[in-house]
């Protein structure tokens, strides 16, 4: 209540506050305010700390590399009157020389050669081999013979792509990963083009979003009908149930997974019965496949389907659909039309809590998926972990955030809980 609302309040019922009264109310009023600020301030501070800030470290991290900048400085000065076309001149390729000898006496070069060879796969080998032959070569030599020793070592280095290469890696602040992202690139005219090498990651994300939705309908399908169930059974029937449901919490999500593994490997325990009761003459593939990342996630994320149904099912009173039959409607349009409707709550925070883990798992893909049954997040886990190419990771992280948030605006305007309408 404001200071203004108080005044309003006591004018219509005939009384009037003196000043020091008005002024004791705002204190009282600042005062409940500071509370609540206070109250609220760890919940602030733990969103702050656990996902605006790693959030944000992940956009810049996607922009920012001043690895090669800070390894050939003087080179990437030099390139800057460069224009692009033709092998640059003797002063740019004398000093790329020096740079490679300090690197390779400081044993940064290998570094130098994988930022390289991300632009342009092939230079790692030419940076490493042309390092190890300057690195016996007197300092006060490489301003005069540096450049022809450059040739000598590699004819790579007259490539005007390998340079354009080098200036693009150069730049502190840049777009490439995202444009690597998009399966996109610059042409040597700057313009963006598709790339021209293997473009993987838009059919990963499309991939990942196709799984994430067919584990999300597999789960209300297998989800929907328990749920009601749990809902319209006893209580003891109901809390047995519930304890079904709730036992893979209580396991670890590995042993889960490699229970999975058990079942359906080659001589698993499914391609065994199938062949024992004549169904199948040979194993069945299906480990390692998209069909068992969808399987073995669909199991592992049922419970979180389930039990938003289950709350929303039991504070359904049952008497509105006894009332429906008694007026003369079928059971299934009944249902359809006066049950089914209060459920979309549930069905919604189901759906969303499912879709989303799914988009971003990551363990149960890499051991029961293989190449086949991989998603997104097998793939930033992989340039995080073994290509150590966390400006990627943090590209493809970012973009595979911009979809989800895109997804989940679109469905909040088409089916969100604002457009639920009952009857």
């Amino acid at each position: 209540m404001t200071a203004a609302s108080l005044r309003d309040r006591t004018s219509q019922s005939g009384s009037t506050l003196t000043r020091e009264e008005m002024a004791v109310a705002t204190r009282a009023l600042n005062r409940r305010r500071l509370t609540a600020f206070a109250l609220v301030t760890p919940l602030l501070a733990f969103i702050g700390f656990a996902f605006v800030a790693p959030i944000t470290t992940m956009l810049h991290q996607g922009v920012y590399n001043p690895t090669v900048a800070e390894l050939i400085p003087d080179t990437l000065a030099r390139l800057q009157d460069w224009d692009g076309r033709g092998t640059p001149d003797d002063s740019v390729l004398a000093t790329m020389a020096v740079d490679l000898k300090r690197l390779a006496n400081d044993r940064t070069a290998g570094k130098l050669a994988e930022e390289l060879n991300r632009g342009l796969p092939g230079t790692s080998s030419v940076v490493k081999a042309t390092a190890r032959k300057l690195r016996n070569v007197a300092d006060h030599d490489l301003p005069s013979v540096g450049a022809a020793l450059l040739l000598e070592a590699n004819d790579r280095w007259s490539s005007p792509e390998l340079w354009r290469t080098v200036r693009e890696a150069g730049k502190r602040y840049s777009e490439r990963n995202f444009l690597t992202a998009l399966d996109l690139e610059r042409s040597p005219d700057g313009e963006i083009q598709r790339r021209e090498s293997a473009r993987i990651y838009i059919q990963l994300y499309v991939k990942t979003i196709k799984m994430a939705l067919i584990i999300t309908v597999l789960t209300f399908l297998l989800g929907y009908p328990l749920a009601y169930m749990m809902a319209n059974s006893s209580s003891r029937v109901a809390n047995t149930m519930l304890i079904f449901i709730l036992l893979p919490f209580w396991t670890s999500l590995l042993v889960r997974t490699t229970s999975w593994i058990a079942l359906l490997q080659t001589n698993g325990v499914i391609n065994s019965l199938l062949m024992g009761i004549g169904i199948t003459t040979q194993p069945i593939e299906m480990m390692y496949t998209e069909f068992a990342t969808i399987v073995a996630m669909t199991h592992v994320l049922l419970p979180f389907m389930v039990l938003p149904l289950y709350s929303v099912m039991k504070g359904i009173d049952p008497s509105l659909m006894r009332a429906s039959l008694s007026l003369g409607a079928r059971p299934i349009p009944s249902f359809l039309r006066v049950y089914f409707p209060m459920t979309l709550s549930g069905l919604s925070a189901g759906g969303l809590l499912v879709f989303i883990i799914s988009v971003g798992y990551y363990i149960t893909p890499a051991l029961v998926g293989g190449t086949d049954g991989q998603m997104i997040s097998n793939v930033i886990a992989f340039h995080m972990q073994q290509s150590n190419n966390w400006e990627l990771a943090a590209a493809l992280g970012t973009l595979l955030l911009v979809v989800i948030v895109c997804l989940y605006w679109a469905y909040d305007r088409m089916v969100g809980a604002g457009n639920i309408k009952l009857g």
